[in-house]
């Protein structure tokens, strides 16, 4: 029986394999790329820092990005838990999370993290599921993670060790885009009490049919390469309704200046 580091190197080569062999693949996360670096402030000083960046892609669209994941890999630079940064407090100027919010058991936890080694005006950049009636029977039948829509989401401040493997898809979507909160003006989801000091100035869900009938990283595409503009433009306009096709979202929260 594998370890959990011999299972995560698996999981990894399996996904360097697909992106070197699935140019679709490369080209649906390029878009993706380009909303996150849209939400870069270039204006703020400090290091731009991935937490969990998996096989490295978001270097190729930002080089300076420092890569860093819980397990060493050539392409890293760095080792370490989204919990316990190994940064100086005010030296960050982004923290960026691609798929990994939704791995954090205790949200808040890393948030008081990234509230000690953003600087003043810094920002966290999320990049995660969106959970809508179209995507929901997708993500909970092809995905091997849960979407867990229900059950408290653990909001303490802290997060002892040893820290095990968790995963709820639907987090993202029920944190910062809680039933109500568009119709009320909100931008802070459902959990503004819990967010004091930070300011989520960019909340944002659309449909993404490209990726999802694209395969990823472990099914063959529903639809050829020739085919992707069509498909972005199908998913611009089902943008329009997000709760009801809506598959990925995009936050930004930025840290308030003192």
């Amino acid at each position: 029986m594998a370890t959990g580091l011999e299972q995560h190197q698996i999981e990894i080569q399996r996904n360097r394999a697909a992106w070197e062999g699935k140019a679709l693949l490369r080209e649906i996360y390029a878009g993706f790329y380009e909303r996150i670096v849209g939400l870069i402030d270039q204006r703020t000083d400090g290091a731009i820092v991935e937490v969990g960046s998996g096989i490295g892609n978001l270097r190729g669209r930002l080089p300076r990005a420092i890569a860093t994941d819980l397990f060493p890999n050539p392409w890293l630079d760095l080792v370490c838990d989204g919990y316990e940064l190994p940064f100086e407090d005010r030296r960050v100027s982004h923290l960026i999370l691609f798929d990994v919010f939704h791995h954090l058991r205790a949200p808040m936890a890393f948030l008081g993290e990234a509230r000690r080694v953003l600087a003043p005006g810094g920002r966290v950049i999320v990049f995660e599921p969106y959970i809508s009636a179209m995507s929901y029977p997708v993500y909970g039948l092809l995905h091997h993670e849960p979407v867990a829509l229900k059950g408290d989401i653990n909001m303490a401040r802290s997060l002892e060790r040893p820290r095990d493997y968790y995963a709820a898809q639907g987090n993202a979507t029920r944190m910062f885009f809680a039933t109500g909160a568009a119709a009320n003006g909100r931008r802070d989801g459902g959990i503004a009490p819990c967010l004091e000091g930070w300011k989520v100035f960019h909340a944002e869900a659309f449909a993404s049919f490209a990726y999802l009938l694209s395969g990823g990283f472990s099914k063959p595409a529903m639809y050829p390469a020739g085919w992707l503009k069509g498909m972005e433009r199908v998913d611009r306009k089902l943008s329009r309704w997000p709760r009801l096709f809506g598959a990925r979202c995009l936050v930004g929260l930025e840290l308030a200046k003192v």
